[in-house]
């Protein structure tokens, strides 16, 4: 099968990191779903683990981890998938991903594809929705009020992968005021398109920007990129007895200024119950299904934010640049295989 990969870890700055080769058709087992990719979308692990993390010795590491496809074939302990099913789905960590022609996945983390979108717009979902979805629903309890506010959550990254369908998974399954932030003004048309109410710009301090708006103090903060750059705003906007949500990675955190105002704290990541195979990782197939009703439904969209052709190396390092450069407006995605050389 066709798939792209790379045996040593690189900065972007190395065009030839990553390389289009031939790879061995994977067999399903147990729960596995065998996945002919059709389209497939790049994030912000896809780029950290190229750059930090090897493959096994004398092996290939393939990236990639949002998908759209097709059910080939499936393991004897499949429950509720056949062949033929269209999905769409995230993946897990631990194996390798979705840059290849076919793919293993466990069904438990597998929904079925929105009917209303083609493979690209599908493909541009899974990671984002998922990470978004548990964020607001299972970390930060937005539906539980903060006592003394008027329902408001501030997104910070509002345009980027993320952001873009947190902003539309609020607006459709709350009352929650929506602020997010963006910086230029295309990603400020961006996130307005998306339905936040209000919008300013993390370039600027964030405070003083929150405390203009008529909203009061939010209740809740998603923040989605540099958390670091943004923590004193953070403490110092939020409601007391508030909650504080992040996904990126600061190099340090000090959560003793939390304190004062009783704020929690919470992590996401969406591998997490991929991970450690816990108790409730079916919760993730069933996340997707719920997102797939609410697009075919018309009350989400997708967050496709630019199309970079076919899935082969060249178009995959640029995806890769443009995520590392910062100025990526919604989903980066790529479709289809084109004739892959085979590697030594």
């Amino acid at each position: 099968m066709h798939a792209i990969g790379y045996k040593i870890p690189h900065a972007i700055d190395d065009v030839n990191g990553l390389s289009d080769l031939e790879l061995p058709t994977p067999v399903p087992t147990g729960r596995d779903l065998l996945v002919e990719i059709r389209a497939v979308s790049v994030n912000p692990v896809d780029t950290k683990i190229r750059a930090s993390t090897p493959p096994e010795p004398g092996q290939w590491r393939v990236l990639g981890w949002d998908a759209a496809g097709t059910v080939t074939a499936v393991g004897p302990e499949v429950q509720d998938f056949a062949v033929g099913d269209a999905v769409f789905y995230a993946g897990a960590l631990q194996r390798s991903g979705t840059n290849a022609e076919f793919h293993l996945v466990d069904e438990r983390l597998v929904g079925r594809k929105p009917e209303t979108l083609d493979w690209a717009q599908a493909a541009a979902l899974p990671l984002t929705a998922l990470t978004a979805w548990e964020m607001l629903f299972d970390r930060l309890d937005i539906t539980r009020p903060v006592p003394g506010t008027q329902g408001t959550l501030l997104i910070i990254g509002g345009a980027g992968g993320v952001g873009s369908i947190a902003i539309q998974l609020a607006r459709a399954l709350t009352e929650m005021t929506v602020i997010a932030t963006a910086s230029r003004p295309e990603t400020q048309e961006w996130v307005k398109e998306l339905g936040a109410h209000h919008v300013i710009d993390h370039r600027q301090n964030l405070a003083p920007q929150v405390a203009a708006l008529p909203t009061g103090a939010p209740g809740f903060v998603f923040s989605t990129t540099q958390t670091a750059e943004h923590m004193a705003d953070i403490v110092a906007l939020l409601a007391p007895q508030g909650h504080f949500g992040l996904i990126d990675d600061p190099a340090t955190l000090d959560a003793a200024p939390l304190k004062r105002k009783s704020l929690s704290l919470h992590w996401e990541s969406m591998f997490t119950r991929s991970t450690f195979a816990t108790s409730d990782m079916g919760r993730q197939g069933r996340i997707l299904s719920e997102v797939a009703a609410l697009i075919d439904n018309g009350r989400l969209r997708t967050t496709l934010g630019a199309h970079f052709g076919p899935i082969t190396a060249a178009n995959l390092h640029r995806a890769h640049a443009l995520i590392e450069s910062g100025k990526a407006r919604g989903k980066l995605v790529l479709e289809g295989f084109a004739p892959a050389p085979k590697s030594e």
